[in-house]
């Protein structure tokens, strides 16, 4: 996908002014220049370009507020002066796989005070005799080279993060947290409820068919004392007439 293709993707209908991390890794600058990215991305803070055929950094907008640039694995030789120049707060700069090769072509970083960590993995300059002990000499602002400080001591996580884009984004998983928790709650909470209503639901269901029970068995107990005194009113009638013969015949 050419870059600025996918740039206009990665805004998602937002404005460049609001966009603080712009990734446009493995997409092709058809010219090998950064293309489609403006000095209206005035609050950018990340900038990640790797892996996307640059050869020069030359076309990189004025971005004040931009902390760290990635681009790493693409085909850079040189002309850093332009970093300096424009990216004046600039504290991570990521430029390992690329093509430097001697230590004066990193001179221009000297005017970055803010550069806190550079990485240079993969680049031939690497190879160079004290290497590691030149660069600090050269950017004595460096804490860190390749990931490790003067004393080879590895760089914390925290050390790699950009101020306030870090802390948004944990701001924003701790909040998701907790709501989900809170509509746990409410669900339990729910539950309970449902659970009280049907447990009093079941207790009338059951008391209602006890009387029912009761009320069947009452009927059919005044059914059978009727059926036990019918009997005995019939034999009575049947008896009358023979005690009228009796007392005709007395």
């Amino acid at each position: 996908m050419e870059m600025k293709k996918r740039v206009s993707l990665e805004l998602r209908h937002r404005s460049p002014t609001e966009v603080q991390e712009l990734v446009l890794d493995n997409c092709r600058s058809s010219v090998g220049k950064i293309e489609g990215i403006t000095e209206e991305f005035s609050n950018l803070e990340l900038l990640s370009l790797i892996n996307v055929g640059l050869t020069s950094v030359a076309d990189i907008p004025k971005l004040d507020k931009l902390k760290k640039l990635e681009l790493s694995d693409n085909r850079i030789s040189g002309g850093l002066e332009v970093l300096a120049e424009r990216l004046v707060n600039l504290t991570h700069l990521n430029l390992s796989g690329n093509k430097f090769k001697d230590i004066s072509t990193l001179e221009p970083l000297k005017k970055l005070p803010q550069l806190k960590s550079l990485d240079l993995f993969n680049c031939e300059v690497t190879n160079l005799a004290d290497y590691r002990e030149s660069i600090f000499k050269l950017l004595p602002q460096l804490t860190y080279l390749d990931g490790y400080d003067i004393d080879d001591c590895e760089a914390s996580d925290s050390d790699g993060e950009v101020d306030g884009v870090e802390d948004e984004d944990e701001e924003g998983e701790s909040e998701d947290f907790e709501e989900e928790e809170e509509d746990d709650e409410d669900v339990v909470a729910e539950d309970d409820d449902e659970d009280d209503d049907s447990g009093d639901d079941e207790d009338g269901e059951v008391n209602g068919e006890l009387d029912s029970e009761d009320e069947d068995e009452d009927e059919e107990d005044e059914e059978e004392d009727d059926e036990d005194s019918s009997p005995a009113k019939g034999e009575k009638r049947k008896r009358d007439p023979e005690d009228e013969d009796d007392e005709d015949d007395d």
